[in-house]
């Protein structure tokens, strides 16, 4: 268990493209936000949320935090819970990536790099809601906020895509960890992200062929 990383939960999306707030689907009769509380309980003495709906997620009696600055997606987010982070390094998970798993947080906590921010790559894209996030970067988060802008970015080959959250990997010169070939365990589909019915269904099905076979 890190000890001196704070892990932090996003759970700030609407979900619109769900139809139902996200968090509270279950897998094997457990609510994704328990299963990714879990998950992070067993890697981080401390762990903290971040939400605009707390009234929703105070059941699990963890410190609660609302977006400082909101309207940027997930930035707002990550910038909230680097402020109210306790510790200067933090680990940050969306909930919306339900497959994650010890192994991937352990590897990339522990990649060797001083980088202020730690992500990976999987399934042809950069997966910035899953990483090592230094509170260093809030200045560069408060640059972005105050230009007013969501800028089209492109590192190495990644896609051209307007992030505000990629703008930070990229202003931080973040270190992207080529996961799949870099760690012996990866298992494929474990960045999928959950955003619409199918997604969600498609990600019942890989838990059940783990169950199949005997994980």
């Amino acid at each position: 268990m890190f000890t001196d990383i704070t892990g932090i939960i996003l759970a700030g999306g609407k979900s619109t493209r769900m139809g139902q707030n996200k968090s509270f689907l279950k897998i094997n009769n457990e609510t994704i936000i328990e299963r990714t509380l879990s998950l992070m309980n067993r890697n981080f003495k401390d762990v903290i949320l971040i939400t605009n709906s707390p009234k929703e997620y105070n059941f699990l009696n963890i410190p609660i935090f609302e977006d400082i600055i909101r309207g940027k997606g997930p930035l707002s987010g990550i910038h909230s819970g680097l402020v109210n982070s306790p510790s200067e390094k933090n680990f940050i998970v969306s909930c919306d990536i339900p497959l994650i798993d010890s192994g991937i947080i352990k590897f990339i906590t522990n990649y060797p790099s001083e980088d202020l921010i730690k992500i990976s790559r999987a399934d042809g894209y950069i997966q910035q809601l899953c990483g090592v996030y230094s509170k260093k970067v809030i200045p560069l988060i408060c640059e972005i906020f105050d230009s007013g802008q969501n800028e089209t970015v492109r590192i190495e080959d990644q896609k051209k895509r307007k992030c505000e959250v990629l703008s930070v990997v990229k202003r931080a010169n973040g270190k992207i960890i080529e996961i799949e070939t870099e760690y012996p365990g990866y298992r494929k589909h474990s960045f999928v992200n959950m955003n619409r019915a199918e997604d969600y269904s498609f990600v019942l099905e890989i838990v059940d062929s783990y169950s199949q076979m005997g994980d």
